[in-house]
């Protein structure tokens, strides 16, 4: 089967077919470290760690390219707020990323370069930039030159985030020097007291869209398959990067891959809102595992509207995957079902993939009723292998030491008996039989078992013993 994506350059779904046979070539938009990372910004992580375990699967040799951005306006400002040198907070908070991107298992990337380590490459990328006549120095600073650009492209500027050029806002600040408006800066000419480095058009430090050209071409080449990153990131950054490196002359990403945002209330999460759930204060209410489940759950680009009762309904359907396992005992890894494969070749349709995964968990619970016991096995190994690829496989090295076979099994026999209970309160309100069906909903809260109603029947959850 070909894996298709859902490319947004040309807004279709494409065949994917890499630029050479048997290697694939990924960047991702990293994190810009200014404060702890909230699952707003690590969805990034697992959604596209599932695209290229995908890969990986299908016998694919991944280059996979993370960048960190620590250079930048807010980590500056931030460092000044709170009294510290840039360099160290920065450092403090990219060993958080690291933490979370390591606890929810998302693999690490075949580099992981930094902007500031990066200047040579830039220097050189805005050389080629001014000599073909689509940059220009000025006052220090060095910006791209997006009319001369416009008028040699045909069209090119725009055409990732679909906005007219004559709409567009760079959103910058500082324009001391530019001929236009809609230029956008490449280099920063230094300020008094913040950091900078030396150019043959004078000291500064980079613009946010130059260091991820510079690094995607310098690790990936001129040309390379697939560029990855935040629904946010189309404009201005990743149009400002297509516009510059197709300026330079090099071919840059063939597919583009944006994920959708987590939302609270409808609204994109950010320091901004107030909203921000940090990844440690979640792992409070469940384990790693649950939560990577929970992130990777919906399909990456649609939006993730976040809620402790979505969390905990997705935890609860990881650990019937848990339970079925512990009850077949440790097995091998077989092979994905043909409607897994075909789920994960449609754009990574993880909510198709997740219904087949628990239709393998019923057919093999109902094999276990029936005395099957190779059956039982056969599906157990078909769900290893699905669910290691979308990186939480209970077995797997990484998530046996946090699952507790005993407590699983003990919640999938919980289930069994609650639902039960529920079905008899359904009779009871059919019936009209108020008491009784008083009588369950009481019995249940007594046990310590929350039962929610839902316009898909109702749904229950251990009650939280801190309340």
């Amino acid at each position: 089967m070909t894996l298709q994506i859902f490319d947004t350059g040309s807004r279709s779904l494409r065949d994917f077919k890499p630029l050479r046979e048997g290697h694939v070539s990924i960047y991702l938009c990293g994190a810009t470290p200014q404060s702890y990372p909230h699952i707003g910004h690590v969805r990034s992580g697992v959604a596209f760690d599932v695209l290229r375990r995908w890969l990986l699967a299908k016998g694919y040799d991944v280059a996979f390219v993370r960048n960190v951005t620590d250079i930048d306006d807010k980590i500056l400002t931030k460092a000044a707020e709170n009294g510290r040198p840039w360099w160290e907070w920065v450092s403090t908070f990219e060993r958080e990323f690291t933490w979370a991107y390591n606890t929810l298992g998302v693999l690490p990337p075949s580099v992981e370069p930094r902007a500031t380590g990066h200047v040579t490459q830039m220097v050189e990328y805005m050389q080629r930039l001014i000599d073909a006549g689509f940059a220009y120095a000025a006052d220090g600073s060095v910006y791209f030159d997006v009319a001369a650009w416009v008028a040699a492209s045909d069209g090119d500027y725009g055409s990732l985030s679909g906005n007219r050029v004559d709409e567009m806002e760079q959103g910058e600040t500082d324009n001391a020097g530019k001929r236009n408006q809609l230029d956008f800066a490449l280099w920063k000419a230094a300020k008094p007291g913040e950091p900078s480095w030396p150019t043959p058009w004078g000291a500064g430090r980079p613009g946010w869209h130059l260091e991820c050209s510079a690094m995607a071409t310098w690790y990936l080449g001129g040309s390379f398959d697939i560029h990855c990153g935040g629904l946010d990131l189309q404009f201005p950054h990743h149009e400002n990067e297509i516009a510059q490196s197709h300026a330079a002359g090099d071919g840059f990403a063939q597919y583009w891959m944006h994920n959708h945002w987590v939302t609270m209330s409808g609204e994109k999460m950010s320091k901004s809102l107030g909203n921000v759930l940090s990844v440690p204060n979640i792992l409070e209410l469940v384990r790693p595992v649950e939560l990577r489940y929970y992130l990777g759950s919906a399909h990456y680009r649609s939006m993730l509207e976040y809620s402790e009762a979505a969390l905990k309904e997705a935890a609860q359907g990881y650990r019937r995957i848990e339970a079925f396992l512990a009850k077949v005992g440790p097995v091998d890894k077989g092979e994905w079902t043909p409607e897994f494969e075909a789920a994960m070749d449609d754009d990574l349709s993880v909510p198709r993939a997740l219904a087949e995964i628990h239709n393998t968990v019923r057919a093999g619970n109902s094999a276990l009723a029936s005395g099957d016991k190779a059956e039982a096995v056969r599906l157990a190994s078909a769900l290893r292998a699905m669910t290691d690829v979308l990186g939480v496989d209970p077995q797997s090295e990484k998530w046996a030491g946090q699952a507790n076979a005993e407590n699983t099994a003990a919640l999938d026999a919980l289930d069994v008996l609650v639902t039960a209970e529920l079905q008899r309160r359904a009779d009871a309100r059919a019936e009209k039989n108020w008491a009784v069906a008083d009588e369950v909903r009481d019995r249940l809260a007594q046990a310590g078992i929350e039962v929610t109603d839902t316009a898909e029947g109702p749904r229950w959850s251990l009650q939280d013993s801190n309340n």
